[in-house]
Order: C-alpha cells, then structure tokens, then sequence
C-alpha cells in the first residue's frame, strides 16, 4: 500500500486499473484487452464465419457487449449502456424467434453505440455513425500504436538472463539426443513420435492452406474488435455538449440558444413568418373542415376510391405534417428569438401545432379506413410506424419551441425518434399481428382481408395464425388455406434438412412452432400435398380473393 500513501483517490483507483502482471510492460488491462479481442474473433467465427442463420446473429449480439465490456479499459456503466444491452437482448429474443437482415443491420449499429456508451461517449445517432466511419481507421491505428510502444518500451532482457534459459536447454537438447541415439529402442520410438509430430505439421500447414480465407475472417474481426475497443475521432461532440452546458449555467433557461439572452431587436423577418402562420392557420382550419366533413363519419358513396384517399391521401397528409415540422423548426431560431414580439408569434404557432395535430389525428383515421376495408398488410404497418414517428419529431419541435433548444439539438432528438421507431419496427411480429388481425376479421365475417393472406408475402409466425381458417365457412378460402398449409409443410421439411446440415445457428423458434403444428393437424390438408390439387386450389383462392383487392 506504501505505492498509494500520497496518491489521490483518482491516482488510486487508475493505477488499481492498470497494475502490472509479473511479466515487465503487460498490465492487467492489456490482458483482459486481449482476452476479449480473441473472444470477440471466437464468437464471430462460431456464430458468422461458421455460422449459416439468424440464431447464430442473436448469440452474437447478446455475447459481444459483455465481452466488449471485459476488454475495455475504464468502462462506464451508464443508463444508456444498459439500455443499450437490454434493446441487443430484445433483439436477439426476436431474431430466435424470427429473424430478418433489418434486425442484423440494427444489431450492428447497437453493438457500435454500446462501445461508444461504455467509454462515456453519448450514444447519438450522430456519434454512432462516427463510430461506423472511424472502423475502417481505428483498427491501423491502434495496431501501429501498440508495435511502436512495444518496440520502445518493450520488456528487454539482458544477454546474461537469456544465456541463463538457452544454455540449459541447448545442453538438455544435445546430451538427450546422444542418449535417445543410444538406445536403439528409444531412438525408433521417439523417431516414430517425431514423424507423427512433422506429419500433423504438414497436415496443419495443408489446413492452414485450405483455412486461408477463416483465418482472414479472423484478422478481420480482430480488427473490428480493436476498433470498437479503441475508437478514435471520437469525444468532440460530447466536448461540445460540455461547452454548452457550460454557457447553460451561466445563461439558465436558455436551452443552448445565444440569441435567447440578446438584447431585444426587432427582426426582419417577423411580420412575413406572422403573416405565413396566419395564412397557414386559416388554410389547415379550412382543410380540416373539409376532412371531416367527407370523410370523418364514413358515409362513402358507391365506388370510393379507397386506394387514392385513404392510402396515397394519409401519405400526403403525413409528408404535410413534416413539411410543417420542418418549417417550424426553422422560424423559432437566430434573430428571430431576440424580437420582442416573440410571445405573439410562439401564439400563432401554438395555434397552428394544434391543428397540426388534428391533422394527424386525420391520418390515423385514413390509415384505419384503408385497414377496415380490405385489412393489415407489412406496409400498412411501416405506414402506421411513420406517422408516429413523423408526430414525435413534430412534438419534439414543440419541445425545441417551449424551451429554446438549439436546431442542432432538434436534430440529433429526430434522427432518435427516427432510430428507435427503426429498432421497434424490427423488434415487431410484423407478419404474426397483420395475419392474427386478418384471420379475426375473416372469423368474423367479413372476408375481404382474404385478399391480403392471397396475394402478400409471409413467414412462419404469419403462417402459425392462419391454422384457423383451415375449418373457415367458406369453402373457397378454407382449400386455399389448406393448400397453403400444406405448401408450408412441404417447404418446412426442406428447411429442417437444410438445418441439419448447417447446424444450430439456422435455428428460428416459429418454424419450430409452424412444424408442429402442421405435424400435428396435417390430416386437415392431406389432400393437397398432390401437386395438382393444391395449385388449382390455390388458383382459385387467388382469383377469388381479388375481388377485394
């Protein structure tokens, strides 16, 4: 303890952290750096390289942050760290279950913002994809770092020390040889030991031949791993945040705007952004009279053209509203923050953004229209995703308006709402809620979602909810169904094989669950495992589904 008497408790705790081993130059920090380098190049050869399915993808995401924590040096547990690692294990839970390349892709953008959150980094979009682009860097850098230290600080070892270790055993060697060569017994029998030796090394070194391209996967993660482990560029922006944090406390209540605490100036451009909220006032007030007026009470006349008002018209309504987030982001900045008449303008927007929120109300009710009408389908999901989050960048600009934010902080809030809405979107059963909504509705009597199981691309999870049109009333959509079923079952034994042979890591929890359950009720569908029957029965559900379409 002699070493830590006059040492802070900061001094103490970093050379706790980076005590040396007994070799000279290698600190504890170093080894464990290494240790989750080669566990990181392990888990990607077993899970990617050598790996054939999303099963292996979700073992990597939910393995990698721990062993990205045992290789950083000073890492820092924070709120957004674990956050991070609870949204990989989610990830992970729904790759198992059912997985697609945009769980992969957020998987990988995950992995970066929880190295950059344990190194104290914040984890902002804008950070992660610094973190992506500093990859390719940060890998050569840190290895021509490290061989520069190494051979400047590297552990020396004087003549004498390696005499004392190559003179014993250069005598062992010689003396043991002539022993060995003395004993005829002995010397056939280490000489078959030998070749045996010299044989596995010509084997290996054929391996290693026909190994080259794992073993470049191997370098490849490894330095990967370095970057993640050893980022650089990196800490400016959270410098920045400093800065502006700082001004905060000396200006509270400015919400990082220097034009909030200006001396009062009348801007030039007030009385034309007054005029255009006054104009854009009268106009969305009028429009949504209008809206509910035709629409809002589903009193349709006789051809309504679903597709074009309920459809391509919510996806008009909702490029209005992020037009109108974007045109108010950019009234409330620079000089127009320091005109007196500001509280009359923030009115006039307060007015605005709440018809603004009427009219995403109105969008909501367009999207239920079309759903209503012939059912759920994966882009009647997407939709529904990017309206809310379209609704959570507005809110967020209302926020910026409220408290003075910056127009970089509205920024880097909208590229979050638009990466977690990514992320939820990936973790949804998308396929398992459209076909569960469409089969009750089916159920119930109302048969036009029939069109969306006919003509839209599914998945195992989709295909679970479908078993209980196998017993429909409807004769039409009860074969088409079963043929469907049975279409799968024959599918599914393709795949199990395939499986078999890739191994664990092609391993999804709903083909599991879809093959037992078409094991289990196969009889239903028997009859169109003949090729010919199921593709007439299949036909003639297509043709009669389309009247819905």
């Amino acid at each position: 303890m002699a070493q830590f008497a006059d040492s802070s408790p900061a001094e103490i705790a970093a050379k706790s952290r980076t005590r040396t081993v007994p070799f000279p130059g290698v600190t504890v920090a170093g080894i464990r750096e290494l240790a989750a380098i080669i566990g990181l190049v392990a888990l990607a050869d077993l899970t990617v390289y050598r790996g054939a399915g999303f099963a292996g993808l979700a073992a990597l995401f939910a393995l990698a942050p721990a062993l990205l924590h045992l290789g950083s040096r000073r890492p820092v547990l924070t709120t957004g760290s674990w956050l991070i690692g609870a949204m990989l294990a989610l990830l992970a839970v729904r790759l198992v279950w059912m997985g697609s390349v945009l769980g992969v892709v957020c998987g990988s953008i995950l992995l970066v913002a929880f190295a950059l959150a344990l190194r104290g980094e914040l984890p902002s979009v804008l950070n992660v994809l610094a973190g992506f682009a500093q990859l390719p860097a940060a890998g050569a850098v840190r290895l021509c770092e490290g061989l520069q230290r190494w051979s400047t600080s590297g552990p020396r070892l004087p003549r004498v020390l390696w005499l004392n270790f190559l003179l014993p055993a250069g005598a062992v060697l010689l003396f043991g040889t002539l022993f060995i060569q003395a004993n005829p017994d002995l010397a056939r029998s280490v000489g078959e030991n030998l070749r045996q030796v010299l044989d596995r090394l010509a084997a290996w070194v054929q391996d290693f031949q026909g190994n080259a391209p794992e073993i470049g996967f191997w370098l490849l993660s490894g330095y990967v791993a370095i970057g993640l482990l050893r980022p650089i560029l990196l800490g400016q922006l959270p410098r920045t945040q400093a800065v502006v944090r700082h001004a905060n406390q000396s200006h509270p209540g400015s919400g990082d705007v220097p034009f909030a605490f200006a001396p009062p100036q009348a801007s030039p451009m007030y009385a034309a952004l007054r005029n255009m909220l006054w104009a854009v006032i009268a106009l969305f007030a009028i429009y949504l009279v209008f809206e509910f007026k035709t629409l809002w009470f589903r009193k349709f006349p006789v051809g309504f053209y679903y597709a074009g008002y309920a459809h391509e018209g919510a996806a008009w309504l909702t490029a209005a509203l992020a037009l109108a987030t974007f045109v108010l982001s950019l009234i409330f900045r620079g000089r127009v923050l320091a005109d007196p008449r500001l509280p009359k303008l923030r009115l006039l927007a307060w007015i605005w953004s709440a018809l603004n929120l009427v009219l995403a109300l109105t969008v909501y009710h367009r999207m239920s229209i079309y759903i209503d009408f012939n059912g759920m389908t994966r882009m009647r999901t997407i939709g529904l995703f990017g309206i809310t989050t379209v609704v959570a960048g507005f809110l967020l600009v209302i926020w910026k308006i409220a408290a003075n934010r910056s127009f970089e902080w509205l920024i880097q809030r909208q590229l979050w709402a638009l990466a977690i809405s990514v992320y939820l979107y990936a973790l949804t059963p998308v396929d398992l809620l459209v076909h569960q909504y469409n089969v009750r509705q089916i159920v119930r009597g109302d048969l036009a979602p029939s069109v969306q199981i006919s003509v839209h691309p599914n998945s195992p999870e989709g295909y679970l909810q479908l078993l209980p049109l196998a017993d429909c009333r409807d004769e039409i959509i009860r074969d088409g169904v079963r043929a469907m079923l049975a279409e799968q079952e024959l599918a599914l034994a393709q795949r199990k094989q395939q499986r078999r042979e890739l191994g664990w890591t092609t391993f999804q929890a709903a083909d599991q669950m879809l093959d037992v359950s078409l094991t289990g009720d196969g009889s239903l569908w028997s009859e169109f495992r003949d090729d010919a029957r199921r593709k007439s029965a299949l036909e003639r559900f297509h043709k009669y589904a389309y009247q819905w379409y």
